[in-house]
């Protein structure tokens, strides 16, 4: 790699590479904020000879998705074989320049539009004042010029003020034209490496994601292809399914997968764009199917119940090498799969590198040979009691409460399907979880806070029978109340795995029995999805800290 390189630049060089496109902002730079006062006071600076800081460019035959207008004026593409410098550092000088030395209109975010014409040096101003100003209130508008007129007035314009600040006119026109722009350019460094310096620079700001980072690298104007805009293609896809919480990284480490065989975030970075564009539409087919598959056959109906956002990677491979639905030897081992992800906290660490190991599983399913695993998942009830602690973000809780929505759950007091959405399921506290056995209801009986917060005694059921009907009140009389209204208790319990009210110990308020029965309900469907292996002898060991790891911003 070679070092970074001091240079400079005069005023005229530094616009003209931006209006050829020779100099560019990548778009994970955020939006130009600067006020049309700061600008001017920039401006001020330039005119007294003041530094302004250094600009840090980085040189690069690399072409990526970059602010394409800026104003009123379109800035060009660069030329092929043309190398292009990127800027890491000093976007909203080298912006606000622009903007301010060529008179533009700038939109913002809000939609107001901001006229950056509107700058002027006031030729009454002292060398230590404000000599540039964007304020004519109680100044001589006739010993005050617009900055555009200085610049590009021409000999008549200018010579039209008085005599005596014609030598001002001149010097300040040639101390805008003449200041030297500090430059280091940082050339022959892969985009990592650029983006590692942009983030080291930026040390205040937000760091920039893997993600955004492809975004501006796989960008291709020829084929309007836009990383961002074809996420949101998907995501818009995906909301009506109710799996639009989909992280962006998922999608990354699918391609990186098919393209690679690892999903490294170095490798990710070291994708062909032209291999990232070709492969992107099979991907995204492949990854659509796998979230149809998993509604569908195992009946999640929304991404926030999934144990992992990156399960949705292994089954994304799979479909993209088999658009078809498994055959009858496949179908069994890869819900083996799936439940041994979920309940062994398998994406919890080492996401990366778990990854490219399952995708070698995948490879022997899709063979329709059943893989070797290298962790243990133990579904009997009493591991199930003992790991139960409930906390929504777990993966071995969340795979039991798919379990309980595959069910179809229903509502004790009218057999209606419950309605289970994204935005209830984030926190423990969500609408639709609900303490069978209430916490307040067991806390008065002197239960230890670790026994009753179990999943075992979770049920799913809607916002109205949680907060309004049920609150603190015990089993028996709750369920009571919906017997009177609902001849089909017996069928809504047992949509909550919940199949028998006597021996469960509903009746008469009896929660060891409870706790029991139902671990034994559920021990019995994970046992007819998870295949035994010789591995799980081992035992599974009890844990707490079975998140999902997000994957981090490119620091």
């Amino acid at each position: 790699m070679a070092l970074p390189t001091p240079t400079h630049s005069r005023y005229t060089n530094l616009l003209s590479d931006i209006e050829t496109g020779e100099i560019k902002i990548p778009q994970f730079q955020r939006d130009f904020v600067w006020t049309i006062q700061k600008s001017a006071a920039l401006i001020d600076s330039i005119i007294k000879a003041y530094p302004i800081g250094t600009f840090i460019f980085w040189e690069t035959q690399e072409r990526l998705r970059s602010i394409r207008n800026l104003g009123n004026i379109k800035l060009p593409d660069p030329k092929d074989g043309k190398a292009v410098s990127f800027v890491l550092d000093g976007q909203q000088r080298l912006t606000s320049l622009f903007a301010t030395l060529k008179g533009l209109k700038v939109e913002r975010l809000n939609g107001k539009t901001e006229d950056f014409s509107e700058v002027y040096v006031d030729l009454d101003a002292k060398p230590d004042g404000q000599i540039v100003t964007t304020d004519l209130t109680g100044k001589d508008p006739a010993k005050c010029i617009k900055l555009s007129d200085l610049l590009y007035g021409g000999l008549k314009k200018l010579t039209a003020y008085p005599e005596e600040y014609h030598a001002k006119l001149d010097e300040y026109k040639q101390r805008i034209q003449s200041y030297d722009y500090s430059i280091i350019k940082v050339r022959d460094v892969p985009i990592d490496v650029a983006t590692e310096i942009f983030t080291r620079i930026n040390v205040g700001g937000k760091p920039l994601t893997l993600f955004e980072i492809m975004v501006a690298k796989t960008y291709d104007e020829k084929q309007k292809f836009d990383l961002s805009e074809k996420f949101d293609t998907l995501i818009s896809t995906l909301e009506p399914l109710n799996y639009e919480t989909i992280s962006d990284a998922t999608i990354l480490q699918l391609i990186s997968l098919i393209l690679a065989s690892d999903c490294k975030k170095q490798t990710i970075l070291k994708l062909g764009k032209a291999d990232f564009i070709k492969t992107w539409d099979k991907a995204i087919d492949g990854f659509e199917r796998a979230v149809e598959y998993i509604r569908g056959t195992y009946r999640i109906p929304v991404s926030h119940l999934l144990p992992y956002n990156t399960i949705l990677v292994p089954f994304g491979y799979f479909f993209y090498h088999h658009p078809d639905k498994p055959d009858a030897v496949q179908k069994p081992l890869l819900e083996d799969f799936f439940w041994r992800c979920s309940l062994g906290g398998r994406y919890s660490s080492s996401v990366e590198s778990k990854l490219a190991q399952d995708m070698k599983r995948i490879d022997l399913i899709l063979e329709g040979k059943s893989p070797d695993y290298d962790w243990a998942v133990n579904v009997s009830p009493e591991f199930l009691s003992d790991n139960g602690w409930f906390n929504a973000g777990r993966s071995f809780v969340k795979a039991i409460l798919c379990l309980y929505a595959y069910q179809g759950p229903k509502s004790f007091n009218d057999n209606a399907l419950v309605n289970i959405q994204n935005n209830w399921l984030k926190q423990s506290n969500s609408k639709n979880y609900h303490h069978f056995f209430p916490r307040a209801y067991l806390g008065k009986k002197g239960v230890e806070e670790a026994r009753i917060n179990n999943v075992l005694n979770i049920t799913i059921v809607d916002d109205y029978l949680n907060k309004r009907k049920i609150r603190a009140r015990a089993p028996s009389d709750y369920m009571a109340e919906f017997k009177a209204e609902n001849g089909s208790l017996a069928g809504a319990a047992a949509s909550h795995l919940i199949s028998d009210l006597d021996t469960f110990g509903v009746w008469n308020d009896d929660y060891d029995s409870f706790l029991r029965k139902r671990a034994e309900a559920v021990s019995a469907e994970l046992r007819s999805r998870v295949i035994e292996r010789e591995v799980d002898t081992m035992g599974q060991v009890p844990r707490d800290d079975d998140f999902e790891e997000e994957m981090a911003a490119f620091e």
